[in-house]
């Protein structure tokens, strides 16, 4: 007999039950001295990640960190889990009457919540009140919402929590099988696969408040939540919004900042005027309604502040599938198709734009950013709730991306896709995206010269925080990376979806990664913190991974891997690592599961929870051992439970293959 669960069972059970620990948090005391604020990054000491990742205006606190009447949620890394899609893997979990509260570390005017709500039975979701009040004064009830989280099943997934699978012929690990090729038919509980928990919003305080006074979070009686987990808060001295005097402001041309008029044709004239004139435009504070793309050339766009000036627009069905397969348009600054020449010398900065996205459909263009741009810049944009905050088609050249938030996507946060040449993305916050964090794809061209430096990537829902997919020449470098939730992980380099062929150098350099290494379903083992994938063809450029630090690993901090289907015909060669930490694996340092090479200098490791190396290489097992060799150039120290990491028995291709080894929860990373 089916069985099925409903929705307000399955939330219960994702927040309290399961692998989940409860725990009660510390009690707050009415009256007394707020406790010290603990102030993190990607939940972890500032101190281990100095000069590593965006540099941002705001302070994070994690709400397991304050003071609450609540209850703590994880630690747990499960996928389908609460705390698994949570900033460092914990939250708070609140019922009507209580509260967490947050003691702020400097002087701040402007806070962002970060908050998860159960859906609606029926999916779509619910809203529900929080009551924000400051030094125990009521300031503002800000009203949460579910209607941009909570999808569910297969990809590219549902918002329907009852609909049956979306692709019967894929292989599901729940019951070890492929359903349409199955008799009789397997019986999947619904809902399946939950997922995309979280969202977040900002709140303006409306005065400036000073280091250590307290900003109390209260899910008030009546609530239509039966539960509301709070996750973080960030806490931020925005000041006073920016004003361009010399400009065409869209206020003349018929721009409403109120949001109840359309402002998409007001927003063209001014582009044209200011195009004729040679002056930016400026669009002052407001909320503009905008539900199509504004085509974006040769103009300067400067708001008042991603704050104060805010673009938002309704999901709009188009009457006919456009000539790119869209079947919706939304809010969005789009370059011309580089098929038309691309757009140039289109220079954006200052606002906010929030789109109504829900559900995942490829084909769509509604992204935040689009188009082909080159010669440009994107800067100081806060992007939420489209599909891909920026998604740029190729090819195009010399786009400077810098000081960006792009939160809560259904897909990627940015994707150089095709053909992006000598462009750089950095000091870019990214959040809860639905995919990639960040991506660099060679589908057809090479992206070639191009850097993703000092960008912070948190919680990835699906995938991988920073992806490099084929192309040449190209740097990843300086990022913070932490809690990939599934079928991904951190930093990931691919041979697949694709891509051209690596091709000259891939740096990896100086980058942080903390919690990573999730579970891969399909192939039922844990990943690496970094892993390689040969799946479409061979990796054999010249790749230098250099003065990395992998932090609390779930499972294994590198991993190089192929398919089965192929793990004869590709390799992956090429590879060098050299002046790299690791602290804490669940279980090896190394884990090869393809054939190939690489050469190790000076990585240091602790913590380690299994044998060091775990080299299966292609799983013919020789008698000449492993067709994966490492190669020992010194310096290599360190190890756990079996003894040194990169031990002489290892050496160069010992076959040391558990295909699932036991895990061992690290300890928490420290300074070195």
């Amino acid at each position: 007999m089916s069985r099925h669960i409903t929705v307000a069972a399955l939330t219960a059970a994702v927040v309290g039950l399961g692998t989940l620990t409860g725990v009660p948090a510390a009690q707050g005391a009415e009256g007394k001295r707020a406790p010290a604020p603990v102030v993190t990054r990607a939940g972890l000491d500032p101190a281990l990640v100095t000069g590593r990742g965006a540099e941002v205006p705001f302070a994070e606190q994690e709400a397991e960190n304050a003071t609450t009447n609540g209850t703590v949620i994880g630690p747990g890394r499960a996928a389908y889990t609460l705390p698994a899609e949570a900033s460092g893997r914990k939250a708070v979990r609140l019922v009507p009457g209580e509260h967490v509260e947050f003691t702020l570390p400097k002087a701040a005017d402007a806070i962002t919540v970060r908050y998860s709500i159960p859906d609606a039975p029926g999916g779509g979701g619910i809203t529900a009140p929080l009551d924000v009040a400051v030094n125990g004064a009521k300031r503002s009830t800000m009203t949460l919402t579910s209607q941009y989280s909570w999808l569910y099943n297969q990809y590219p997934f549902t918002n329907d929590p009852a609909a049956g699978l979306l692709q019967p012929g894929w292989w599901i690990t729940e019951c070890a099988c492929v359903p349409s090729g199955t008799t009789p038919a397997p019986v999947i509980e619904k809902p399946f696969r939950p997922s995309h928990f979280y969202d977040e919003q900002r709140l303006l305080l409306g005065k400036r408040y000073r280091a250590g006074d307290t900003v109390r979070l209260t899910v008030p009686a009546g609530s239509r939540a039966a539960w509301t987990v709070i996750d973080l808060l960030d806490s931020e001295l925005v000041g006073l919004p920016h004003v361009e005097l010399r400009a065409a402001n869209a206020l003349l041309f018929g721009a409403d900042p109120s949001g109840r008029r359309d402002s998409a044709d007001a927003m063209d004239r001014a582009i044209a005027f200011a195009k004729r004139k040679n002056l930016p435009v400026y669009v002052p504070p407001g909320t503009y309604q905008v539900n199509r793309h504004i085509v974006v050339d040769d103009v300067t766009i400067k708001g008042a502040g991603s704050w104060y000036t805010k673009f938002k627009g309704r999901e709009v069905a188009l009457g006919a599938p456009a000539a790119d397969g869209s079947v919706h348009t939304g809010v969005g600054f789009y370059g011309k198709d580089a098929a038309d020449g691309g757009s140039h010398d289109v220079h954006l900065s200052g606002f906010a734009i929030e789109g109504d996205v829900r559900e995942r459909i490829d084909t769509d263009q509604v992204n935040g950013i689009g188009g082909a741009l080159s010669d440009s810049s994107v800067e100081g944009l806060h992007i939420r709730h489209t599909k891909v905050g920026m998604w740029f088609d190729g090819p195009m050249s010399n786009l400077r991306i810098t000081g960006n938030v792009i939160v809560d996507q259904i897909a990627d946060a940015i994707n150089f896709h095709g053909g992006v040449t000598g462009s750089e993305v950095s000091h870019t916050f990214v959040r809860n995206s639905g995919d990639d964090g960040l991506a660099m794809w060679s589908e057809k061209r090479a992206d070639t010269d191009n850097t993703f430096s000092r960008n912070t990537v948190q919680s990835p829902v699906l995938a991988n925080g920073i992806a490099v997919y084929g192309g040449t020449d190209n740097a990843v470098s300086g990022n913070l990376v932490a809690d990939p939730v599934r079928e991904g992980s951190a930093l990931h380099v691919g041979a697949r979806f694709g891509a051209e062929a690596f091709r000259g150098r891939l740096d990896l350099a100086d980058n942080t990664t903390v919690r990573a290494g999730t579970y891969e379903l399909n192939w039922r083992i844990g990943l690496g913190a970094i892993w390689f994938f040969a799946l479409d063809r061979d990796i054999d450029a010249d790749i230098r991974v250099t003065g990395n630090h992998f932090l609390d690993n779930t499972y294994n901090a590198i991993m190089l891997v192929t398919d089965w289907s192929v793990k004869d015909t590709h390799k992956i060669e090429g590879v060098h690592f050299k002046d790299v930490r690791v602290d804490g694996t669940g279980t090896s340092v190394v884990s090869a599961r393809a054939a190939g090479s690489a050469t190790f200098e000076n990585v240091d490791a602790r913590n380690v929870g299994a044998v060091g190396v775990n080299n299966c290489g292609s799983f013919n097992f020789s008698p000449d051992g492993s067709e994966f060799t490492l190669v020992d150039r010194g310096g290599n120290d360190g190890g756990g439970t079996t003894g040194d990491w990169l031990a002489p028995w290892l050496l160069p291709n010992t076959i040391t293959c558990d295909d699932r080894p036991p895990v061992v929860a690290p300890p928490a990373p420290g300074a070195w």
